[in-house]
């Protein structure tokens, strides 16, 4: 088995000190990492200071955090005083050093963003426009297709950025509101209360975990130091059970590849979280025979969407298993804020739930999937001719297999 081996210049760490790498913000070059020999028992302020030292910076608007296996910025490291060993950094790790004074202990500061749903037609279901965001943050919408040509893929989420609220870990979510509610981009926004603001927590710059109870603790809620909230405005107070799930549906309309608005469905699911308790709720909301509709939850990620029948069930019943399967585990994995598409077979008998932007998205996809193959293959020829002149033989790779991941709800 083949090894590389690399001379560096100085003194190699001895067994007490750590080697590391370091770096300025979240949008990392390869080359452009510093590096620093450090004692294990170093702690964090003082190791925050030499870095910032041999980076040309001063001041005390400064944090570190840990690069995770995702290659993304992590926790922050908030214990100043804890020493690098007792954090568990290791030799070869990065620690990226990010703008911004800490919180204190015990505190959490959260980016607030104003969430504006989006109908099928293609507009924001909000009165309020992306430009109302503030400098700092601007405002994401969620296109799958940045970056690549051709017609733009309608972005199904767009979040604007409120402000940062610093907030005790110990206050309730109802707190957390009338904070983002004094914020100076708010007043524009009109809230009426707390009671008419629905809050997720957002990830991958998407609305994620509803955030259900004003009386609860931040610190239940279990939040962490990198979460941060977006804000919906609601029509009329809600008040969500344990049991109950909240759901975008949207009615095909009759010949156009389209939805009607969305609207928001609550289903209790006290008998479970079958297909068929699902189907029952969607009739009775739209008012249509629950054999004369069909339903599918919406991919936005994949432009997909994934029919949800009663099959399985029936199957179940004639091999005379008593438990049902969950529409919360595979291949659906329901949670709260999922898109269900309906279609009324009374006076639709057409078997495709896309769209026109469907089609787009998807045809995106394929464009970028197929830069970064001959991305890849023109690495690899350069990689091959650098062997080449060297010398070296190059190293047969094994082919590629694809890797997927389901996790299960813990809900």
């Amino acid at each position: 088995m083949e090894s590389e081996l690399a001379l560096c210049l100085g003194n190699a760490p001895t067994s007490s000190q750590l080697f590391l790498f370091f770096a300025l913000g979240t949008d990392i070059q390869p080359g452009i990492e510093m590096e620093v020999i450090v004692e294990e028992t170093l702690s964090v302020r003082d190791c925050l200071k030499i870095m910032l030292k041999k980076s040309g910076l001063s001041g005390d608007v400064w944090h570190l955090r840990k690069m995770d296996w995702c290659y993304e910025a992590g926790e922050p490291l908030c214990e100043q005083d804890a020493t690098l060993k007792e954090l568990r950094i290791c030799s070869g790790d990065t620690l990226l050093i990010m703008e911004g004074k800490l919180p204190p202990l015990g505190f959490l500061k959260v980016p607030v963003w104003w969430y504006q749903p989006w109908n099928p037609s293609g507009h924001w279901e909000s009165p309020c426009q992306p430009s109302c965001a503030t400098s700092q943050g601007s405002s994401w919408s969620a296109a799958a297709s940045q970056g690549a040509s051709g017609p733009p893929v309608p972005a199904e989420v767009c979040l604007v950025y409120l402000g940062d609220v610093e907030i005790s870990e110990d206050a309730t979510l109802a707190e957390l509101k009338w904070q983002a509610m004094a914020l100076p981009f708010a007043p524009e926004l009109a809230f009426r209360s707390p009671a008419f603001l629905r809050a997720w927590t957002v990830e991958s710059k998407r609305p994620s975990r509803l955030l259900r109870t004003d009386r609860q603790q931040l610190r239940e809620y279990k939040l962490g130091r990198r979460a941060e909230i977006c804000l919906e405005a609601l029509q009329k107070e809600e008040s969500l059970g344990p049991q109950d799930m909240l759901l975008r549906t949207q009615l095909r309309v009759p010949g156009e590849r389209t939805y009607a608005q969305a609207m928001d469905l609550v289903w209790e699911a006290a008998r479970g979280w079958t297909a068929g308790s699902l189907r029952q709720r969607v009739a009775d909301f739209y008012s249509l025979p629950v054999e004369k509709i069909e339903i599918a939850k919406y991919f936005p990620e994949k432009f997909e969407w994934l029919p949800i029948s009663s099959w399985n069930q029936q199957i179940a019943k004639r091999k005379k298993k008593k438990k049902q399967e969950s529409l919360q585990g595979a291949p659906y994995y329901l949670k709260d804020g999922d898109i269900i598409g309906i279609k009324n077979l009374l006076v639709d008998d057409d078997e495709d739930f896309g769209t026109l932007r469907d089609d787009l998205g998807k045809e995106r996809q394929k464009e970028l999937v197929l830069g970064k193959k001959k991305s890849r293959q023109a690495l690899r020829a350069h990689s091959s001719d650098l062997f080449s002149s060297a010398g070296t033989p190059a190293q047969p790779r094994a082919p590629e297999a694809s890797l997927s991941i389901h996790v299960g709800s813990f809900k």
